[in-house]
């Protein structure tokens, strides 16, 4: 009888235990759903209000924004917010495409038109098409899968809008990636240009300096510049990481506040001018931005 009863009181206290840890599990669940629900499993590039993908037409006469719809690029052809570069007389602004990542989509001001390329653009009086997906890489897809860079030049659609000028943002989200992956995805984003945009310079902006600064970080850089660099001997390298770059950011330590973009924008501004690349005449000039509608990242309690 003894040890009859010390047996039940062993399974008694097996079930006992198996119920509090099926508690523990389902309450730690629960507790964690409203984080889910605000973006706390993204990547470490920043919180960001997954909100509709948005195009908007931003005049460099003006801060009017206007919705449009996201057109699919036809060959040969502007179509949507695009085609108002080929409306009205005296349309000879010059032509930009911008890509990117969360920097560019403008995460940490907020709004795509905030970011450093909307007022890069606006700035210089540009017909430009700025396109930015949070995440995104040469590798990395970004958080709507609209990336890799290479898919975002495509979606840009390079022979139609013929720009003098393409500008690359990324390289922070591919860090921990091959090596040899990342410059051979460096190399096919130039090649793509250089087939579909062959008047086009080429302008890189690479990693952003943020928290980290392990080695993976500068290897990362390092491989992005030397891929584009052998792929094309003129392009131009803006290279944040090593520059020691030094801009106003949000509590995350990467993403640039709205004063951060305009410190951005003004560095790069710089740099074109320092190459050659001067602004077109005021008044002239029509943005297209298309990014993830984003929010600053939550400041901290």
């Amino acid at each position: 009888m003894r040890f009859d009863t010390i047996r039940r009181q062993r399974r008694h206290l097996a079930v006992a235990r198996r119920a509090v840890v099926l508690i523990v599990v389902v309450l730690g669940s629960l507790m964690l759903l409203p984080w889910a629900a605000r973006g706390a499993w993204l990547p470490p590039w920043g919180h960001v209000d997954l909100g509709t993908t948005r195009s908007l037409l931003v005049r460099s006469d003006g801060p009017s924004l206007t919705p449009e719809p996201e057109p699919e690029p036809a060959p040969g052809r502007l179509t949507g917010c695009e085609a108002g570069f080929e409306r009205g007389p005296g349309r000879d602004a010059p032509r930009v495409a911008i890509v990117g990542a969360s920097v560019t989509a403008g995460v940490g001001a907020g709004e795509p038109d905030r970011s450093w390329a909307v007022l890069l653009a606006r700035a210089e009086h540009w017909d430009a098409v700025v396109y930015g997906d949070p995440g995104a890489g040469y590798v990395r897809l970004g958080v709507q899968h609209r990336g890799p860079v290479a898919a975002e030049l495509a979606r840009v659609g390079l022979p139609a809008l013929r720009p003098g000028l393409v500008i690359i943002q990324a390289g922070h989200n591919d860090i921990g990636e091959p090596l040899p992956l990342v410059r051979s995805r460096v190399a096919q984003a130039i090649a793509l240009i250089r087939a579909q945009a062959p008047l086009a310079r080429i302008v890189l902006l690479t990693v952003f300096p943020g928290r980290s600064h392990t080695a993976r970080v500068y290897q990362t850089d390092q491989a992005i510049v030397t891929a584009a660099r052998a792929a094309d001997p003129g392009v131009i390298i803006m290279d944040p990481l090593t520059g020691r770059w030094a801009y106003s950011r949000v509590h995350d330590m990467l993403h640039p506040t709205v004063g951060g973009d305009v410190q951005i924008a003004l560095k790069v501004a710089g740099i074109l001018r320092a190459h050659g690349v001067v602004p077109a005449p005021a008044g002239r000039g029509l943005v297209c931005a298309t990014a993830i509608a984003v929010r600053p990242p939550p400041q901290p309690r």
